[in-house]
């Protein structure tokens, strides 16, 4: 039950092929390319936050210190 092989991979892009045809292919692939992108950027959004909260709370903890 490991990676799908070759053949796996031609019976799912034929069937994909058959039930949506070949006009609305390249629609879907520029939603599934949108989607992905979007995904990446809201997970850049998400690590910039949690750093820029990371840096924001260890400065407050140097100045409690100095205090």
């Amino acid at each position: 039950m490991g990676a799908l092989g070759g053949w796996e991979i031609i019976l799912i892009v034929i069937a994909v092929l058959v039930i949506f045809g070949p006009k609305r292919l390249p629609e879907m692939g520029s939603a599934l390319g949108k989607a992905i992108r979007d995904f990446k950027n809201a997970g850049k959004e998400i690590q910039n936050d949690i750093a820029q909260t990371v840096n924001e709370n260890g400065s407050d903890i140097n100045s409690k210190k100095d205090a």
